[in-house]
């Protein structure tokens, strides 16, 4: 059997900023020998219009979900069955289901679905539908770096030490997926797939890698003696505790993914976002330079406080406290998350179904705010990311920000000419073409 799984980018083309998706190195070992499997990533690499394959399993997010559907239906008029999978999938399984888009989906996670969607397939008996239970210890799942030789993406390695958010926030689709549900792999398993990778940079793709505090000393213990440089995402009660950022700056921490998200505390709360409201941002973003670590800021902006100046005061904001990234995204809701349905029983939303219309574009405001006007949302994040990512304002941060050495000087002008590059290639654009 011969089959492909494809990844699809955004708008159907190469994008500056693909990272090897994880979903690749865990499919890999899932799938017997004598299944021939392709995986394309349209991020990196065209896909085909003449190459014939059994079967084609797509992976999609909301935000490429439309050209997931495009790709499938490719697919499906020559003949060739088609799988979804993915988070949007999952979220949305009813809108894919009834062969609208696909002949079947994948529910939830692979690990204990993939065998199944092989067997049936050799059966010719493929169903409509596979969920996943979600619980598969993570001791258990493998992963298989070599799948993405040849492959040009950045210089980073991605790395996964857990699963799932100890937070709830209202905007997130990350616990409409996982729920309570944590996991996390043993420290030492981790520290076994990082000897085998190229000594490069390393993110950990957890959500946030401080969801299980007992955990955590394991990893680092594990991590100080493979002298690597790693980025990770935590959430700002970590931020408070010094020691903890020394300890992760000593075992080679880099850079640290924050995600503010407002400075507003009304906003904070309608986003339930606790951990914030219980944090000191000047004293946590002080204890992060302190420690010798870079600051990787987020926020959203949309909430009902919010006005057509957020976006421009937050901008200030990171500016004036030496974020080395930021980004401020226009709030977008998607399927499964309490926003999305909060506003939809409000009557908010200007599109049944955002991701899947020709008339949305990146960087759009897909709601009604209370505080501005769609337009003035949309345009106040244009705004804001372009003036941080201007040369003016890379340049003013780079004198500022805590930078010492060579390789994080290197990381700090790569990571912002990367972002701003990015931002300005989605910037306007329609999604899946």
């Amino acid at each position: 059997m011969n089959m492909c799984v494809i990844k699809p980018s955004m708008f159907g083309e190469q994008t500056k900023d693909a990272l090897p998706p994880l979903l690749f190195a865990i499919l890999k070992p899932l799938t017997p020998s004598d299944v021939t499997l392709t995986f394309l990533d349209e991020n990196i690499e065209h896909i085909p219009n003449d190459v014939s394959y059994d079967v084609v399993a797509i992976s999609i997010d909301t935000f490429t979900a439309r050209r997931g559907y495009i790709l499938a239906e490719r697919f499906r008029k020559r003949g060739i069955p088609v799988i979804l999978g993915g988070i949007h999938a999952t979220l949305c399984a009813d809108e894919i289901e009834a062969g609208k888009y696909a002949d079947s989906v994948i529910i939830g996670e692979a690990e204990d679905t993939w065998g199944a969607v092989i067997n049936d397939l050799r059966t010719g008996m493929l169903n409509p539908r596979y969920i996943s239970m979600n619980n598969t210890a993570l001791c258990k799942v493998q992963y298989d770096y070599s799948i993405f030789q040849g492959k040009k993406y950045n210089p980073i390695w991605v790395v996964q030490f857990s699963r799932g958010c100890k937070f709830s926030c209202d905007f997130c689709s990350i616990h409409a997926l996982h729920g309570n549900n944590l996991r996390t792999r043993p420290a030492s398993a981790v520290a076994a797939t990082i000897r085998e990778l190229p000594r490069k940079l390393i993110l950990f793709a957890d959500d946030n890698l401080f969801s299980d505090p007992m955990k955590i000393d394991e990893l680092l213990t594990e991590l100080k003696p493979l002298r690597l440089n790693w980025v990770c995402q935590i959430s700002l009660d970590a931020a408070r505790d010094f020691d903890l950022l020394c300890r992760l700056r000593k075992s080679g921490c880099r850079m640290v993914i924050i995600g503010f998200e407002s400075l507003n505390a009304d906003s904070l709360r309608q986003m339930n976002k606790s951990a914030n409201l219980a944090a000191d941002y000047e004293k946590a973003i002080a204890n992060i330079h302190r420690a010798g670590l870079m600051l990787y800021g987020a926020f959203v902006i949309g909430y009902d406080t919010d006005t057509s100046q957020t976006a421009l005061e937050l901008a200030a904001f990171a500016k004036k406290h030496r974020f080395a990234i930021a980004n401020f995204n226009p709030l977008i809701p998607t399927p499964g998350t309490k926003l999305y349905e909060r506003l939809e029983s409000e009557g908010r939303l200007l599109y049944d179904q955002w991701w899947n219309t020709p008339d949305y574009r990146y960087g759009d405001t897909v709601f009604q705010p209370k505080g501005m006007t769609p337009g003035q949302l949309a345009e106040s994040c244009r705004r804001a990311r372009y003036a941080f990512y201007s040369f003016r304002g890379i340049i003013s941060r780079l004198r500022g920000v805590n930078i010492k050495g060579l390789f994080n000087i290197g990381t700090f002008l790569l990571s912002n000419i990367i972002s701003g590059a990015s931002i300005r290639q989605k910037q306007g654009r329609r999604l899946g073409e």
